[in-house]
């Protein structure tokens, strides 16, 4: 398994499968298996039985996990879905970088 480049709350591009080409925001990682559960994507039809936590129960839409590696981050300034590389500040502070054009992804 590869070490993850994204993070809860990006917005990534999904480059293949059934979803290709729709974007979303990253609500879940799962890094010991290399998934993330990325919102309006891979939605799947749940059948819950009623209970405490859900008293109504029948079919639930929610989003199923996806490899990570099917899906690139949208870079915030360029707009367009990037490999991300990784960069040092002048304060020691470790970054990642837009492979596109250049620009810090993360909030600094």
């Amino acid at each position: 398994m590869g070490k993850m480049r994204i993070r809860k709350g990006d917005t990534v591009c999904v480059i293949t499968g059934k979803d290709a080409k729709k974007e979303g925001k990253i609500l879940r990682r799962i890094p010991d298996r290399d998934l993330v559960v990325v919102e309006g994507v891979n939605v799947v039809t749940k059948h819950v039985r009623p209970s405490a936590k859900s008293p109504q129960g029948g079919l639930v839409k929610q989003e199923a996990p996806i490899y990570a590696s099917k899906v690139q981050l949208v870079c915030p300034s360029c707009g367009k879905a990037t490999r991300v590389g990784r960069a040092f500040l002048e304060d020691g502070r470790k970054v990642r970088v837009c492979k596109k054009c250049g620009e810090i992804v993360d909030k600094v």
